[in-house]
Formats: C-alpha cells, sequence, structure tokens
C-alpha cells in the first residue's frame, strides 16, 4: 500500500482528522434519516437496512442476504416475514433449483421509499454539481475505498480476523 506524504505532517494529521470527524457527522445524520425515514414506514432500521441491500444487490437467497448483513439465518427469516408480510419483498423459488429460494424487492414498495429520500436525493445532486468530473471521481473512489475499509473492519469483528 503507497501513501501521499506530501506536505506538513501536522496539516495531514489535522485535515485526515477533520474527514474522520466529518464521515462520523455524516454517519450520524443518515442514521437519523433512515431512522425517520422507517418510522415513516413502519420499518426497523434492521429490516430498511436488509431491504436496502435486496434492493441493490437481489435477488438475493436468504443465506446470502444474511451473510451480507452479518446476520444470523434464523434472524433473517424474522426480518424477511416482516418485510413479506408489509409487502416490501417476495420469495420466489428459483428457477434453477426448485428447493431454493430468492428473495426480491417489490418496485411499488420502492418508490414509496424513494418518495421519503427525494429531499436528501435532490440535496444530493447540488452538492454533486459544485464538483467537476475529476473531483467526483475522487470522491467516489474515497467513498467506495472507505466503504470496502468498513466492510473488512466489520468481517473482522464478525469472525475474529479469520475471514
Amino acid at each position: 500500500m503507497s501513501y501521499v506524504t506530501s506536505g506538513d505532517g501536522r496539516t495531514r494529521r489535522r485535515l485526515t482528522t477533520q474527514i474522520k470527524d466529518a464521515l462520523r457527522g455524516m454517519h450520524n445524520q443518515l442514521s437519523m434519516l433512515n431512522r425517520q425515514v422507517g418510522v415513516q414506514l413502519a420499518l426497523k432500521d434492521i429490516d430498511m437496512g436488509c431491504l436496502d441491500l435486496i434492493s441493490r444487490h437481489g435477488p438475493l437467497s436468504p443465506s446470502t442476504l444474511a451473510r451480507q448483513a452479518g446476520l444470523h439465518p434464523a434472524t433473517m427469516t424474522g426480518i424477511l416475514d416482516r418485510l413479506e408480510h408489509a409487502g416490501w419483498i417476495a420469495r420466489e423459488r428459483d428457477p434453477d433449483d426448485r428447493r431454493a429460494v430468492t428473495v426480491r424487492a417489490l418496485p411499488d414498495r420502492g418508490r414509496e421509499m424513494y418518495q421519503l429520500f427525494a429531499g436528501m436525493n435532490s440535496a444530493m445532486d447540488l452538492i454533486c454539481a459544485e464538483y467537476d468530473e475529476e473531483q467526483l471521481r475522487l470522491l467516489a473512489d474515497f467513498l467506495r475505498k472507505t466503504t470496502d475499509a468498513g466492510l473488512t473492519a466489520t468481517r473482522d469483528l464478525t469472525t475474529g480476523g479469520d475471514a
């Protein structure tokens, strides 16, 4: 791994600390936004997280979803039962393996959630409009690497570093 080391070390440490603090603040604000959306839709935080994984990566098997969410399969069953009962997802037989089940998000309920996030999405569009393409690429790269670091740290805590 290579590190960029130009400029005053104290300035770099101060800026790095500011970035970490900003990420913590962003996490807290997004958590509060998600909680409020969840209240509006009568969804628990964990249900919203699983629904997001299904929406972005689905259709998924329940066991794959449990792994991605870092949850025990029995816990996942309860979450999927709630999401299915509320009309957020459908469980379907896998066409390649009739014994297997996949889970997919239902689009009608997704539109309902999208409406609640519309204000934040519009704000993000305005913020991104302030940056040129090269800056947006840099920000996207930083956020992707930060997400990957979080995934690795979570996996290490979940498996005790044996992943």
